[in-house]
């Protein structure tokens, strides 16, 4: 029996140092993303800022920062300004309709022969639980409606207070209003054949319909406070699919937001399943959706690193370059007279948290310029 057993040990061991080697040998064949240049042909045009410096909040247009940054001062709890408070609740899948049940995969899938826009992937049914994360300023006056911001990928855990007291600071300084935080995990996995992918990666405005419908509710309830409806006072906000998920809910709903802000934006062709109706899935709002439409009430905050994603899978249809991406949308942005900010940030990867880190506190100042609260008739 002992020796039957220490067989089975070794055995296991073995194939697990195999299943490690090849996950290694995997990560190790796929190469870093180039650095790509901010003048290079096709570019838009960029007007280049100091280290540690951010644009002007007053202005539009593009802008390269870095490679140095700075962190913002905004990021830390400061002596004598009031801190707001951070609750927590749970949501469950089977108790919800819009997004019940989930889904998720075992494996990657494969390009479909027939559609190389799309990937053939095999998924299964999946009961999931989501933290919601809420963030009530100190200033918060009970029984009002508060302007809010929805933040995609909140934790999952222990609550990260970088937000909440940036948000503190520039209430405090009354460059922001009072707004609540609603910081929403996602429901698990990434892109194609996971949860994830499908809540951020659709576009419509399915998401926004499951947030109005069945957060809120329960933010008001649980944490007890009201929130507004007015969709100048809304605002959503992700990076990488969290990102395009937050223009994709203002985009399909312009009803409920106005105001968007994205890091890394997966602008690019990642929704899954293929639909006919939207076939270059992100990658069409800079490929037809935003010129050939009437312009919307929509102000956008954007921003990608000069080593983001490029190919970060097996579909090489030309539309998953993430540098590329937030270029092209810049161009039809401005073409098309948006309110929009763009960040070219040298030495950053996907999900630029180096220089976030400086930016971020400018960038919700930014998207909330120009608020003011409808006054109540």
């Amino acid at each position: 029996m002992f020796k039957r057993r220490t067989t089975v040990l070794i055995t296991f061991l073995i194939c697990s140092c195999l299943v490690s080697e090849a996950v290694f040998a995997q990560a190790r064949k796929r190469k870093p993303a180039p650095t790509r240049k901010f003048d290079a042909p096709g570019s838009p045009a960029f007007e280049q800022l100091k280290p540690g410096v951010n644009p002007s909040v007053d202005v539009d247009g593009n802008f390269v920062i870095g490679p140095n940054y700075s962190p913002a001062p905004e990021r830390k709890a400061v002596e004598g300004v009031p801190q707001g408070k951070v609750q927590q609740f749970t949501m469950d899948s089977k108790d919800g309709k819009l997004l019940n049940p989930g889904i998720a995969r075992k494996v990657f899938g494969k390009v479909d022969p027939s559609n190389p826009k799309t990937l053939i992937v095999e998924t299964h049914e999946i009961d999931y639980k989501r933290q919601i994360t809420v963030y009530i300023p100190a200033q918060y006056v009970p029984g009002t409606a508060a302007p809010f911001m929805v933040s995609h990928d909140g934790p999952k855990g222990k609550p990260n207070m970088t937000l909440p007291r940036i948000l503190d600071n520039l209430i405090a300084q009354k460059r922001v209003p009072a707004m609540i935080l609603i910081m929403i995990a996602n429901g698990g996995g990434d892109a194609q054949g996971h949860q994830r992918g499908k809540e951020y990666d659709t576009m419509s405005g399915l998401f926004a319909e499951y947030i109005e419908t069945e957060v809120l509710p329960l933010v008001e309830k649980n944490c007890d406070v009201q929130l507004t409806k007015d969709p100048d006072g809304r605002a959503a906000m992700g990076s990488s699919s969290g990102g395009s998920a937050a223009l994709i809910m203002a985009w399909f709903r312009t009803d409920l937001y106005h105001r968007v802000l994205t890091t890394s934006g997966t602008f690019v062709n990642q929704q899954w399943p293929f639909d006919p109706k939207m076939p270059d899935g992100a990658w069409g709002f800079h490929n037809g959706l935003i010129a050939e439409s009437p312009k919307k009430p929509i102000r956008l905050f954007i921003s990608v690193g000069d080593r983001d994603l490029l190919n970060p899978n097996v579909m090489r249809d030309g539309m998953h370059d993430w540098v590329e991406a937030n270029n092209r949308m810049a161009k039809v942005l401005e073409a098309k007279g948006y309110h929009y900010q763009y960040l070219f940030c040298r030495d950053a990867r996907h999900g630029i948290g180096n220089a976030k880190a400086q930016f971020l506190p400018h960038a919700i100042e930014w998207v909330w310029k120009g608020y003011a609260p409808k006054k109540r008739k």
